[in-house]
């Protein structure tokens, strides 16, 4: 009796420690690996985050490109485009004060989490629980919300992170990038 209660303990503890999800949190220096789909190729691409009281900033390496995408701080909390800019125009580019870069504003997370929606480059996205698959990143379920563009195929999975809301995996976009998030270093 004693090892069936053992075992039953066992089972109940370690469900609990596989049933946590990881969340992704940037830092300064923070390290995000994605591989992107761009077109039919496939490029790897690191954005180092630097963060400070007013703005966010990506340094962008792909492919010997190194840039620095800046977003404005009125942009992160209200947000309400998404920038598919490359970093290939301008070693910095700042971004309009509408645009975000690898993330949605912390406003269109909210508007998802109170009515499971949110309008983002003049598209509605609409959260998707029944068919959403999980995220993997470096081997670890990720905690995202799954949505679907509502006028196309555009699927998203962002990162349960009011703070940052990043996109974790994009497929069928229209403009031929699809990036997934594989790994984070703090």
């Amino acid at each position: 009796m004693k090892n069936i209660f053992l075992m039953l303990l066992f089972c109940i503890v370690y469900q609990k420690g596989i049933a946590q999800q990881y969340i992704p949190t940037i830092k300064n220096n923070s390290q995000l690996h994605y591989v992107c789909k761009l077109h039919g190729q496939t490029r790897s691409l690191q954005l180092t985050a630097e963060t400070a009281a007013d703005k966010l900033a990506f340094k962008l390496e792909t492919r010997g490109v190194k840039s620095k995408i800046v977003m404005l701080p009125e942009a992160v909390q209200n947000g309400t485009e998404l920038s598919f800019n490359q970093g290939e125009y301008a070693p910095v580019l700042n971004l309009k004060p509408t645009e975000t870069f690898f993330m949605i504003s912390r406003s269109a997370y909210q508007n998802l989490i109170k009515n499971s929606s949110f309008v983002y480059n003049n598209t509605t996205y609409a959260l998707d629980e029944k068919n959403a698959e999980s995220v993997q990143i470096d081997g670890k379920t990720t905690d995202a919300l799954h949505v679907k563009a509502q006028i196309d195929e555009t699927e998203m999975w962002i990162v349960k992170n009011p703070d940052f809301p990043l996109i974790c995996k994009i497929t069928n976009n229209p403009l031929g990038i699809n990036p997934t998030l594989v790994k984070v270093v703090d």
